[in-house]
């Protein structure tokens, strides 16, 4: 039984894995999966993960349908073809693979700016939507028992750097949740909140035309945020934020949005072809390798490999790094390795954009030259996602947390407490003077 192993349980990946799985008779191919989550995370729904909107479980798949190593990929190499995989716990091992198909991903780029790593928090997982959401609410919490003043402030003082998709969306998500809990604060007002999102460009949401991009920019600047275009953040040291124009203000959260990198074990630890940017160079049907020299049994996908664009007009595009390529890539990759298998014919991906669509507290929908705007868009974003999320379990859950939260609100109860889950009970520990009598039997002894 041949031994197909996929790096990386994202998009690409899952999508991969479940088609064989679906596809593969007994016994014709064993899968493997190496991931260091035990989940598959449904991107799109991490912003309404921000803001309430979608509970945090609802956002995340199972990858258990499929045998899965819990590790980290940390090199290829196909001369051997052998991966070595770094375990949350224990020493690394090497895993042999008859197959290999690389869908790592990307990861959060970051720059050398004082402050950002002990500041900032992404926005690509579930546990860091889940922990700015419960950050937004613990101050107002906070902020609601101080007096008018710069520490009041801080805590009310939201930051986003990148006017991406992901940094728009959650940075509208989260204006509306901070919109929203004012209701239940009668000690804030609306010009208590201060929110601001950073970009180095002149617009955000590249993926639109200028026209709906701006009109973004307009919806929320009205809603009362500010956008700083043209800007990039000098630093972030201690929470105080200070920007190329001069401007320095206070924040208690910042958020880290801007753009994405190829990921380590693709641009530094593996003997496959890459190219400059240090993705995988990659052929039409998937494999890697070019048209010349194909690598024998190694496919790659999503945002860590370079597809050539054949839906696109202008020759020598690529396809962009986005959810709707890494579904379909997986999809396609799952039908080419089992027709690989049966000495059948593999296919070219080709797919042609269905539009962007966007969440920000409102909508907006754009294909080609026809934009949607507001609720109408809104409405558009929710069916679609609806239809996309895998397992009919997730089709099912989602809704219903909506029209929960349309009937009784959204629920804002903070449970930042889970990031320091023992100190509750080492304080009352201490209280009650265990602590002092356990720290006294062990100096005796």
């Amino acid at each position: 039984m041949r031994e197909i192993l996929i790096a990386g349980g994202g998009y690409a990946g899952f999508y991969t894995a479940w088609g064989l799985e679906k596809t593969l008779l007994p016994g014709e191919a064993r899968i493997t999966i190496v991931d260091p989550r035990p989940y598959m995370t449904y991107q799109p729904f991490l912003p309404e993960v921000t803001a309430g909107s979608v509970e945090a479980r609802h956002s995340a798949v199972s990858l258990r349908r499929t045998r899965l190593i819990a590790g980290t990929v940390t090199e290829i190499r196909n001369a051997d073809r052998t991966v070595t995989v770094r375990p949350a716990n224990g020493a690394d091992r090497e895993i042999r693979y008859d197959i290999l198909v690389v869908t790592a991903g990307a990861v959060t780029r970051t720059f050398s700016i004082p402050g950002l790593t002990q500041q900032a928090i992404g926005l690509k997982h579930v546990e860091e939507a889940v922990a700015i959401c419960d950050r937004l609410m613990t101050a107002f919490d906070q902020a609601a028992s101080l007096p008018p003043g710069p520490e009041r402030q801080k805590l009310l003082t939201v930051t986003f750097v990148g006017g991406g998709f992901s940094g728009v969306e959650g940075f509208g998500e989260l204006l509306s949740l901070a919109t929203a809990m004012l209701k239940s604060y009668p000690e804030l007002s609306l010009d208590d909140l201060s929110f601001h999102l950073v970009e180095a460009r002149g617009r955000i949401l590249p993926e639109v035309s200028d026209g709906p991009g701006a009109w973004v920019v307009r919806s929320l600047e009205r809603r009362g945020a500010r956008v700083h275009l043209n800007t990039q953040v000098e630093s972030v040291q201690e929470g105080r934020v200070v920007l190329s124009d001069g401007e320095e203000f206070e924040s208690a959260l910042i958020v880290w949005t801007a753009g994405n990198a190829s990921n380590p074990v693709v641009h530094n630890h593996t003997d496959l072809p890459v190219d400059k940017r240090g993705l995988l160079l990659v052929r039409p049907d998937l494999r890697v390798g070019t048209d010349s020299e194909p690598v024998p049994d190694v496919s790659a996908a999503g945002d860590d490999a370079t597809v050539p664009d054949l839906a696109f007009p202008v020759p020598g595009a690529r396809t962009v790094p986005n959810a709707q390529h890494a579904v379909r890539q997986g999809r396609l990759l799952a039908k080419n390795l089992a027709a690989h298998l049966r000495a059948g014919r593999v296919r070219n991906y080709r797919h042609s954009s269905l539009g962007v669509v966007a969440t920000l507290g409102r909508g907006i929908f754009q294909y080609k030259g026809i934009v949607i705007k507001g609720l109408p868009a809104w409405l558009m974003h929710r069916g679609y996602h609806v239809l996309a999320v895998p397992t009919w379990e997730r089709k099912v859950r989602v809704p219903a947390a909506w029209i929960t939260a349309a009937l009784f609100g959204r629920d804002l109860v903070s449970l930042a407490s889970v990031q320091h889950l023992r100190e509750a009970f080492v304080t009352s520990e201490e209280a009650q003077g265990f602590g002092v009598s356990r720290a006294s039997e062990e100096t005796a002894a």
